[in-house]
């Protein structure tokens, strides 16, 4: 069995860490009833003793004694990570994993990722060998954090280089979230073109998510859970919206939409955690899923969604999870995959579901999904035996797709917008370290990849239906 480690950086990245854990001991707790540290648990938990100051861990086989996540929790300020030490989830993490400081990245990606960066270089080093000396067979590096602050986007890129520098035959899977385009942080843009420099450089995938998806899907569910009335607050407790989690006190508004990205991840590592027929390695979803290496930008789809939000509405039969799966409703970004062109595609369902219902699924949405035409073929699937808790099966679809050029082209104006007017350049330019020639490197890189996916979109058009084959006389 392999083991993953998850990387926390930033307010938004620790929150939504934070709920990964919670939901995941949920999911362990429901299926472990003898309450044995197997396999399962050791993808993401070490079992320690507690009462060796060491910290020594016990083998798989054993008895659950002491569950501490194998994760790594950086921000630049107190508040998050103080919350989740005071909460439910205290016990699962410990001094030795996290890096605080107090004054924060003031919405400076130069600051988190020049002076943070720099000054904390070596403590954030330990603190990855460290998670890294505790797996036996270290597979995958789980990062999230957000796009648009100076934590998230600055530091977290920082770290992701640093993963790359140590550990660079481990795979790293980046969930980064977005800033929509009314969001509060005037230099976002910035941040977020800056960051994506070092995304296409060092990640091996990206899991797009955009803030705006996220706020559309939790009004959707609110409407749903009290029929007309988008206004009112949305039931507790349950998969999306429960606030039994590591931030303790009343809901606070982002629960929801981090408890979304969270079933993400849930979804993503479920074969890492449980067993399946058909299970697929972290790392094949890169080698499959990947056949350019700057083009590792993911549209992720989850499915079921809008029934998170009370699991006692009806199951969707198994051949809508497949069609829900390929629409707009169900994506983590505002995007039109059907309009454009797949490079390829990743199903990882879970529960009782059949290769073949997923083959007959395949072959029934095949000819509405347009594939590149030396990749036809280009889908990866995994089955996972073990549903998420109140619900018979689920799906998660990972499709590389230039869907995601118009995205990055509204990105792209948006920093135009300000860096045209060198409006607040002299916040990044007074950081030691930080240079114009980054922001002239970073929106030529963007410029480039923008350029990439043009040119696959544009092969779109000459995409022809398969000739009709001779039928050969009998």
């Amino acid at each position: 069995m392999t083991q993953s480690v998850v990387v926390q950086v930033g307010q938004c990245g620790n929150q939504v860490g934070c709920r990964f854990w919670d939901l995941a001991l949920r999911e362990h707790a429901h299926v472990n009833k003898r309450g044995l540290y197997d396999e399962a648990l050791s993808s993401f938990f070490r079992n320690v003793d507690s009462r060796k100051s060491d910290g020594a861990a016990f083998a798989v086989g054993g008895r659950i004694q002491h569950l501490k996540a194998r994760a790594v929790l950086v921000d630049m300020e107190e508040g998050v990570v103080n919350q989740i030490l005071q909460g439910p989830l205290r016990e699962v993490f410990d001094s030795t994993q996290l890096l605080t400081d107090v004054s924060g990245s003031g919405n400076n990606w130069a600051v988190g990722n020049m002076t943070y960066g720099s000054a904390y270089r070596e403590k954030i080093v330990d603190k990855l060998r460290k998670a890294a000396e505790q797996c036996d067979c270290l597979q995958c590096f789980f990062l999230i954090h957000s796009m648009g602050g100076g934590t998230g986007s600055g530091l977290g890129t920082r770290v992701l280089s640093l993963l790359e520098e140590e550990f660079p035959e481990v795979c790293r899977i980046i969930t980064s979230i977005y800033p929509s385009a009314e969001d509060d942080v005037i230099t976002s843009p910035y941040n977020s073109v800056l960051a994506m420099n070092k995304l296409t450089e060092h990640a091996d995938c990206v899991l797009l998510v955009e803030n705006q998806s996220l706020v559309d899907i939790v009004n959707k569910i609110k409407v749903m859970s009290h029929g007309t009335k988008p206004g009112l607050i949305i039931k507790r407790n349950t998969t999306v919206t429960s606030g039994q989690g590591g931030l303790s006190g009343a809901e606070k508004p982002f629960d929801a939409m981090n408890n979304i990205v969270a079933n993400l991840l849930l979804n993503i590592t479920s074969s890492a955690r449980f067993e399946g027929s058909l299970n697929m390695d972290l790392n094949e979803i890169a080698m499959n899923l990947v056949p350019f290496p700057r083009l590792h930008y993911l549209v992720p789809s989850l499915t079921p969604l809008y029934t998170l939000a009370d699991i006692n509405v009806p199951t969707r039969r198994l051949d809508q999870m497949f069609s829900d799966a390929f629409s707009k409703d169900h994506q983590l970004i505002q995007a039109d995959p059907k309009h454009s062109l797949y490079l390829a595609c990743a199903l990882m369902v879970r529960g009782n579901v059949q290769v073949s219902d997923v083959r007959r699924n395949i072959e029934r949405l095949r000819p509405s999904l347009p594939f590149v035409s030396w990749n036809q073929e280009g889908w990866k699937t995994s089955l996972c035996s073990v549903p998420p808790v109140g619900h018979s099966h689920s799906l998660l679809a990972l499709a590389n797709n230039t869907c995601v050029k118009p995205t990055f082209m509204e990105l792209r104006e948006r920093f135009t917008k300000l860096y045209r007017k060198k409006a607040h350049l002299h916040h990044y330019l007074h950081v030691e370290g930080m240079e114009q020639s980054f922001f002239s490197e970073a929106i030529a890189s963007l410029n480039s990849l923008i350029e990439e996916y043009h040119h696959l979109d544009a092969t779109k058009a000459r995409l022809m239906p398969d000739a009709p084959r001779l039928s050969i006389a009998r």
